[in-house]
C-alpha cells in the first residue's frame, strides 16, 4: 500500500520533522536501501529487527524497509535499561538493531550480550560519532533506490510485533499478522476495503494525497504507531516533533507550522498540558487545521474535551479504547454538537464485555465484566503460551481477546470503563479501580495529576491512597479532595489518606508505574 501511494504521488510529503521534509519518493527509495542493506547482511524471511529510537524519519523510513522484505519490526522503549534492553532483544529473537547514536552507549555497553544480534545500524541525532561495528544509516538509506523485494516474497501473514509493558512482568510481544493489522485499522472506516486485493477500490479510497498526521505519543507505543501507520496507508504525511520529551509549546507551534490535520494523544496526560498552554496563551497559535484528536491508552476527561474546543470548535476528538492486543474496541466521539462524558463508551460491533463465568453483560445489570473483542485482532504473544492462553478465550466457540479492561454496561448499552484488573483494589470486599477515582480527582482545579494506589491496611484488607501532583501555586488540602470524591463517588471509593507528590512521573504512553507509585506511598506513611 506504501509503495502504491510512493508511484501515485511522488512529490507528495510523506514526512516532517521541523525543517526537514522527505517526499514520498525519497522515503520508498530510502526505504529500499534500508532493505537491501539488510538483505545483503544475511537477514531471512521473518527475522526480527528492532527499533531502538525516539520519533524521527528514521523510524518510519525503517519500518517501511522492513517490511518490504518480510521482516519483523520489533518496538523498544527507548527509557529501558540496559538489562531490559537486552530482554526485548533475547526476547524477540532480534538479529539487528537501528538506533539512535544518543543511545550508542548502552549499545555498545550489551553488544557482548546479544551475540544473535549481527547488525547494528547507527542513526545520527548529533549526539556521538557511529561506532565502528555500527553502519551509519544514511549510507544504507542511500546505497539502493531501486524497488527491492526479498526472494521469500510478501505475504498478508507476514508479522509486525509490538512489545507491550502492561501491567504486570515483563514486556510481552503482541504478534500481528499484517493483513490482520491492516482490516483492523480500516475497519471503523466509512469506506473499508475489500477483503482481498483490489487496487482499484485501494486506489479510489485514496484518491488524493492524505492528512498531515502528529503522533504526539512515542512511535515505540500502538498509539502513536497504529495511527501513523494508518495515516500513511491514506497517503499522507507524519510529522514528528524535534524534542526528546513532550512540550505542549512546541506541539502547538508544530500544528500551526505544519498545518497538521490529525493527532495522536494519551489521554489527559497530553491534553491538560496543551489545553492549559492554549488557555495562558489566547490567540497565540493558529490551530484551525486540526480537525480529529484520537486519543487511547488514559482515560480523557469531558472537561478537558469540552476546554479544546473553546479553541477549535470544529475540532472532532476521538477517545478509543484499545490496546496492543486489539485495535477499535469501543470508541467515544465528542464534537461541538455531539457532547461526551468522560470514560462512557459505544462498543463497536465485534465487541461484548463478558464476565468471568463466560456470561455477556446485561445492560444495566450493574454487573461488571472484561472488555472482549472477536476478529482481526492480534495472534497471541511470542514465545508464551500461557499469556497467549488467558488473554486469547473460546467464548461460545469463538474466539476473542480480552486484554484486562474491566467495564459495567448501561441501560442504554454505552459502556462504563472501570480500568485494568491487575490494578483493582480490593478494600473491605469491594472493588475499586484506579482509573475511576483518579478521573475524579483530576477534576479538581488543584490537581494537575493523580494515581490512585492500594496500601495495606488491617481492618479493610487494602485502603485506597491517592498521590497528587498540585497545579503550580495550590496547596494540597486533603479533606478537601476526599470530599471532592465522595461528592461524585461512593463513599468507599474515596481515598483514606491523599500525599503530595512532585511529579506523578507518567511514561511518554501517558501511562503511570504503579509499583513505583505504590512504594512510594508505602515508604511515606511506614508501610514499606
Amino acid at each position: 500500500m506504501w509503495e502504491r501511494v510512493a508511484i501515485r504521488f511522488p512529490a507528495a510529503q510523506a514526512l516532517v520533522h521541523g525543517d526537514r521534509n522527505v517526499t514520498w519518493a525519497d522515503f520508498d527509495k530510502r526505504a529500499n536501501g534500508i532493505a537491501q542493506t539488510l538483505l545483503d547482511a544475511g537477514i531471512a524471511h521473518q527475522d526480527k529487527v528492532a527499533q531502538y529510537m525516539t520519533n524521527c524519519p528514521e523510524y518510519m523510513e525503517s519500518m517501511f524497509g522492513l517490511f518490504k522484505v518480510g521482516l519483523v519490526p520489533v518496538n523498544i522503549n527507548y527509557r529501558y535499561n540496559e538489562d531490559e534492553l537486552v530482554y526485548i532483544c533475547e526476547n524477540s529473537d532480534s538479529v539487528a538493531v537501528i538506533f539512535h547514536g544518543s543511545f550508542a552507549d548502552k549499545c555498545i555497553n550489551v553488544r557482548d550480550r546479544l551475540p544473535n544480534v549481527k547488525t547494528w545500524i547507527w542513526v545520527d541525532d548529533g549526539s556521538q560519532p557511529c561506532p565502528s561495528f555500527a553502519i551509519p544509516y544514511d549510507s544504507a538509506a542511500q546505497s539502493h533506490s531501486e524497488r527491492v523485494v526479498a526472494p521469500w516474497g510478501r505475504s498478508g501473514t507476514d508479522m509486525y510485533f509490538l512489545y507491550t509493558g502492561g501491567t504486570t512482568g515483563m514486556p510481552k510481544g503482541v504478534m500481528w499478522l499484517q493483513d490482520d493489522m491492516v482490516a483492523s485499522l480500516d475497519g471503523s472506516t466509512k469506506n473499508p476495503l475489500p477483503t482481498f486485493v483490489d487496487w482499484n477500490a485501494f486506489d479510489e479510497k485514496v484518491a488524493k494525497p492524505g492528512p498531515v498526521n502528529l503522533p504526539a505519543a512515542p512511535l515505540m507505543h500502538g498509539t502513536g504507531a497504529f495511527n501513523a501507520m494508518w495515516n500513511m496507508a491514506l497517503a499522507g504525511s507524519v510529522c514528528t516533533m524535534t524534542s526528546r520529551s513532550f512540550d505542549p509549546k512546541e506541539l502547538l507551534d508544530t500544528v500551526q507550522q505544519h498545518k497538521v490535520n490529525s493527532m495522536s494523544i494519551v489521554g489527559d496526560a497530553f491534553a491538560k498540558p496543551i489545553l492549559k498552554a492554549l488557555d495562558e496563551n489566547p490567540g497565540k497559535w493558529d490551530i484551525s487545521s486540526l480537525r480529529v484528536i484520537i486519543s487511547s491508552g488514559v482515560m480523557w476527561s469531558a472537561e478537558t474535551k469540552a476546554g479544546l474546543l473553546r479553541h477549535n470548535e470544529r475540532l472532532i476528538m476521538v477517545d478509543s479504547l484499545g490496546s496492543s492486543e486489539a485495535v477499535g474496541m469501543a470508541s467515544s466521539t465528542t464534537t461541538a454538537q455531539d457532547k461526551a462524558s468522560t470514560a462512557k463508551f459505544k462498543l463497536s460491533p465485534n465487541t461484548r464485555v463478558i464476565t468471568e463465568d463466560g456470561r455477556e453483560v446485561v445492560p444495566g445489570s450493574g454487573e461488571r465484566g472484561r472488555v472482549a473483542l472477536r476478529g482481526r485482532t492480534s495472534v497471541g504473544y511470542y514465545k508464551d503460551e500461557a499469556k497467549t492462553a488467558s488473554t486469547f478465550i473460546m467464548v461460545d466457540g469463538v474466539r476473542y481477546t480480552i486484554p484486562g479492561d474491566w467495564a459495567e454496561v448501561e441501560a442504554d448499552g454505552s459502556v462504563k470503563l472501570l480500568g485494568r484488573g491487575s490494578q483493582c483494589i480490593n478494600t473491605g470486599g469491594e472493588k475499586v479501580y484506579p482509573e475511576e477515582v483518579e478521573e475524579v480527582l483530576k477534576a479538581h482545579p488543584s490537581v494537575a495529576d493523580a494515581a490512585v494506589v492500594g496500601v495495606p491496611d488491617e481492618r479493610f484488607g487494602e485502603a485506597i491512597t491517592a498521590l497528587v501532583e498540585t497545579q503550580s501555586g495550590q496547596p494540597l488540602d486533603e479533606a478537601t479532595l476526599i470530599a471532592h470524591v465522595k461528592s461524585s463517588l461512593a463513599t468507599y471509593k474515596a481515598p483514606k489518606r491523599v500525599l503530595e507528590i512532585s511529579s506523578i512521573g507518567r511514561a511518554p504512553n501517558g501511562k503511570l508505574d504503579y509499583k513505583r507509585l505504590k512504594s512510594e506511598a508505602l515508604e511515606r506513611l511506614g508501610l514499606a
